[in-house]
């Protein structure tokens, strides 16, 4: 049996996705966003990524990609701490596998190496990348929604 609730964190404003399995606390690092429908797909990412974050994001990427055929994805990156090196691994994986599936990513965040990621996101991940600022969050779901 499986439970989502709401954490708040002390340590920031940020309120954290999180199952509760058999009185395990397991953190999702892939918040998918509710203004997510059809081919466009939005995740807040939360924390440090390891392998087991890809795991768990893969599957429900590759069955939007079966069910619509290309897909637009939305990274909010406010969250982001880094990644493991089998989480570096796994994103790589990711990219190769998504890449011509992707047809937009729009990349959101507020810091200069966010926007930078947003030309390997164009090299890697999508046929299309762009950042864009948190304050503009709408103008990103509004473009990949165009």
């Amino acid at each position: 049996m499986r439970w989502i609730g709401l954490l708040h964190s002390s340590q920031s404003n940020l309120y954290n996705a999180t199952e509760f399995r058999l009185g395990k606390l397991e953190r999702t690092m892939f918040e998918k966003l509710a203004e997510s429908s059809g081919k466009v797909a939005g995740y807040k990412i939360v924390g440090k990524l390891a392998q087991s974050d890809y795991e768990k994001l893969e599957p429900e990427v590759k069955a939007l990609v079966e069910k619509e055929g290309s897909i637009r994805l939305l990274f909010d990156m406010a969250g982001y701490k880094g990644e493991t090196v089998q989480g570096w691994i796994a994103d790589y994986k990711f990219g190769r596998e998504f890449h011509n599936k992707v047809e937009k990513m729009a990349v959101v965040g507020d810091t200069t190496w966010e926007k930078w990621l947003t030309h390997l996101a164009k090299a890697v991940y999508a046929t299309d990348a762009r950042f864009f600022q948190s304050a503009d969050i709408s103008k990103a779901w509004a473009w990949l929604r165009a």
